[in-house]
């Protein structure tokens, strides 16, 4: 239920001055957004849906084209009436990446569309914090996802704009959400906490259902589940190009590994070999491929170092 939109890419030496411009390096535009977790998790063998909504128009085209791509199944048809969205990502010299979102037909999805949706045995959700922040969609993630069956997990994200979405909405799905992935500046910025092995044990006692992970880029990422302490998941040392999208690939790939059977730890650290290779490569959807992914976990193959404090 995450947003698809289209990103437009542009490299840049660096971000100009207010008022400034700059000459980019080279450009690029693809399916964004939600598209990047989705097409994570399909890149390890995961049977994908994408339910959210969509344009008619050439980012609509371009959208629906990168789906079909990467085998992930659209549940609606095109709103007649809009074109899909887009993001404009500006991506500097040291790989750091900064957004501007342009909402289309994504930003329209309504109560109807998700009541004709239905989940059943061995489903998994995931929903974004940006489709919070569209009128439309709050009131329909905002029905939709408390109703979810028991049985069926529930993955969010909240995205950076998080300090934005209405707190009586963050209320109503909280104590739905069974797994809250965010990095550590999201973090920081629901629970005060700058540590982000403090701000995982702080937001696990919010969810009330599973667990918590929190992405501290380079460094891994911190899973925290109800009942225990926080544990810490190294990550794996790459020489970063493009750190556009390795969040999602994280999320969709730490996703697929639940659905295989893994625990949250093995799954985090899967996900963190992912989004160690999604930063070697230009462009918002590099998430690896299983094959790719196993070779490069087996090349790295190293004694357990989770730390628990």
């Amino acid at each position: 239920m995450g947003n698809v939109v289209v990103d437009l890419v542009l490299d840049v030496p660096a971000l100009p001055e207010r008022g400034g411009d700059v000459l980019a390096t080279g450009s690029a535009r693809a399916p964004g957004g939600g598209f990047n977790v989705m097409a994570a998790a399909a890149r390890q063998g995961l049977r994908v849906a994408y339910a959210g909504a969509h344009g008619t128009g050439p980012f609509g085209d371009l959208a629906r084209a990168g789906m079909r791509e990467a085998g992930i199944e659209v549940l609606h048809p095109a709103r007649a009436d809009l074109d899909t969205g887009f993001v404009v990502a500006v991506v500097d010299a040291g790989g750091e990446r900064t957004f501007l979102t342009s909402p289309g037909a994504e930003a329209t999805l309504t109560g109807r569309d998700l009541d004709a949706v239905a989940t059943g045995a061995g489903d998994i959700v995931y929903a974004s914090g940006y489709g919070m922040l569209h009128a439309s969609n709050r009131v329909a993630l905002a029905g939709c996802l408390p109703r979810l069956p028991d049985a069926t997990p529930l993955v969010f994200d909240p995205g950076p704009l998080v300090g934005e979405i209405s707190a009586d909405v963050m209320r109503a799905v909280l104590p739905r959400i069974d797994w809250w992935t965010c990095n550590a500046r999201e973090a920081a910025v629901v629970t005060g906490h700058a540590d982000p092995m403090t701000a995982a044990a702080d937001l696990a006692g919010r969810t009330g259902r599973h667990g918590v992970l929190v992405r501290t880029g380079p460094d891994g990422c911190v899973v925290a589940e109800p009942g225990g302490p926080p544990v810490r998941v190294p990550g794996f040392p790459v020489e970063a190009v493009d750190m556009n999208g390795a969040g999602d690939a994280h999320t969709g790939v730490f996703v697929a590994a639940l659905a295989a059977g893994s625990s949250a730890v093995d799954a985090a650290r899967t996900a963190n070999a992912a989004a160690a290779l999604a930063v070697t490569v230009r462009g918002p959807a590099t998430a690896p491929a299983a094959e790719e992914l196993s070779a490069f976990l087996r090349q790295r193959r190293l004694p357990a170092r989770s730390q628990r404090t």
